[in-house]
C-alpha cells in the first residue's frame, strides 16, 4: 500500500495554520487592553455610579436622568433600614390605646365635617387620591418658576407613610422636607428654582394605603410618576 508523500502531510498540518503577520502585536493586544480599561471607567463614572449610588462627578448622570433614579435608591434604602430598626425597637401598643384608637375612628363616622372643613376643601386647586400597596411608592410633582408659591395639605386615610418633600430640574436638586411614618403635613412650598417640585410617599406599613394631596397655588401643571 503506497504511503502518503512527506509534502502532502506537511500540506495537511499546516494549511490551517495563521501566518505570524496576521496575528496581533504585542503592542496591539496592550492598546485594545488600554482601551477595554478606559472604556469601563467611562461607563462605571457616566452611568453606574450615578444610576446606583447617586454619585455624579461630570454631571453626564443627570442629565440623562440616571443621578436622580441613584437618589431615590439610596434614599429608599435608608428608609427600609431605619424601618427595620424602629419596628425593632418601637413597643407595640397597650390595649388601652388600642381602645382610644377604635373610639376615635367610631366617633369620626358620626360626627359631620365642620363648616369650616367644608369650606376650605372647596378651594384646592387640584385634588388627588392614590392607593399605595406595602412596599408601593409614587411621586407627585409641581411644575413651577423659581420664586412660586403653593399651598398643599396630604393626609393617609387610616394608616402613615414615607416621605420626601423635594425639588429637581436644569440639573439642579434641593431636599425641603421628609419624614418616616407621617400620617400628613400641611403648609406651603416655595420653588427655589424652575423645576419640577413635589412629593415622593413610600407606604412601609403591612396594609394598603391610601394618600389625599390637596393642593393650589401657582403652579402651571401637576403630574403623577409612577
Amino acid at each position: 500500500m503506497p504511503c502518503p508523500s512527506r509534502k502532502g502531510t506537511s500540506n495537511m498540518y499546516n494549511s490551517d495554520l495563521p501566518k505570524r503577520a496576521a496575528l496581533p502585536s504585542s503592542r496591539q493586544l496592550f492598546r485594545s487592553t488600554i482601551l477595554a480599561v478606559l472604556s469601563a471607567i467611562v461607563i462605571l463614572i457616566t452611568i453606574v455610579l450615578p444610576s446606583e449610588h447617586g454619585i455624579d462627578p461630570t454631571g453626564a448622570g443627570r442629565a440623562l436622568g440616571l443621578t436622580e433614579m441613584g437618589e431615590i435608591k439610596i434614599q429608599l434604602e435608608k428608609e427600609a433600614d431605619a424601618d427595620r430598626k424602629q419596628q425593632l425597637q418601637k413597643p407595640g401598643p397597650t390595649k388601652a390605646e388600642e381602645q382610644s384608637g377604635l373610639l376615635k375612628s367610631i366617633l369620626s363616622v358620626f360626627l359631620p365635617r365642620t363648616a369650616s372643613a367644608q369650606t376650605a376643601a372647596s378651594d384646592w386647586k387640584d385634588e388627588i387620591s392614590i392607593s399605595l400597596k406595602p412596599g408601593q411608592g409614587t411621586e407627585v410633582k409641581l411644575i413651577m418658576k423659581k420664586g412660586a408659591e403653593a399651598e398643599f395639605s396630604w393626609s393617609v386615610d387610616q394608616g402613615v407613610a414615607n416621605y420626601d418633600l423635594h425639588g429637581d430640574g436644569a440639573g439642579k436638586s434641593i431636599s425641603y422636607k421628609k419624614g418616616r411614618g407621617v400620617p400628613g403635613d400641611k403648609g406651603s412650598l416655595k420653588a427655589a428654582f424652575d423645576g419640577n417640585h413635589g412629593w415622593f410617599w413610600r407606604n412601609r406599613t403591612r396594609k394598603n394605603i391610601t394618600v389625599k394631596l390637596q393642593v393650589k397655588g401657582d403652579y402651571t401643571r401637576i403630574k403623577r410618576n409612577l
